[in-house]
């Protein structure tokens, strides 16, 4: 009967417990959120670098197999045209010579051909090669 007389202030006690358990909970939560936050903003850092790497890659990449074909033919029978991970060159006025070493080297590369036109005018052949990588 003891408990009768002290329920007010066991009333009090459990909605004291209950509001420290609730305070607990709210902290862990808050903290929980900030380190998520903080591990998303790294996560997003790495992957900003990564893809920014990959650009410096890619462009060192395509520049050496520009270079590779630059130095096959003479300057003055090539047209370049390079917009991002496309290139499209046109060759006018090949030998044959001149043309097997061109599609030998083309298809030692590794890029996607999306179009190779060889046209014979006399003696002489025009290429037309556009590519992806």
């Amino acid at each position: 009967m003891s408990l009768k007389r002290y329920q007010n202030e066991l009333v009090v006690l459990l909605a004291f417990l209950l509001m420290m358990g609730a305070l607990f909970y709210k902290k862990g939560q808050i903290s929980s959120q900030a380190e998520y936050a903080s591990t998303t903003k790294q996560a997003v850092s790495d992957f900003k670098e990564i893809v920014a790497l990959k650009k410096v890659w890619a462009d060192k990449k395509t520049s050496k197999k520009v270079e590779k074909l630059k130095l096959l033919i003479p300057a003055e029978k090539v047209k370049w045209s390079s917009k991002s991970k496309k290139l499209t060159a046109s060759y006018k006025g090949l030998t044959a010579a001149e043309l097997n070493k061109l599609v030998t080297k083309i298809l030692e590369l590794a890029v996607e051909i999306q179009k190779l036109e060889v046209q014979n005018k006399a003696s002489f052949y025009d290429v037309e090669f556009k590519c992806k990588w």
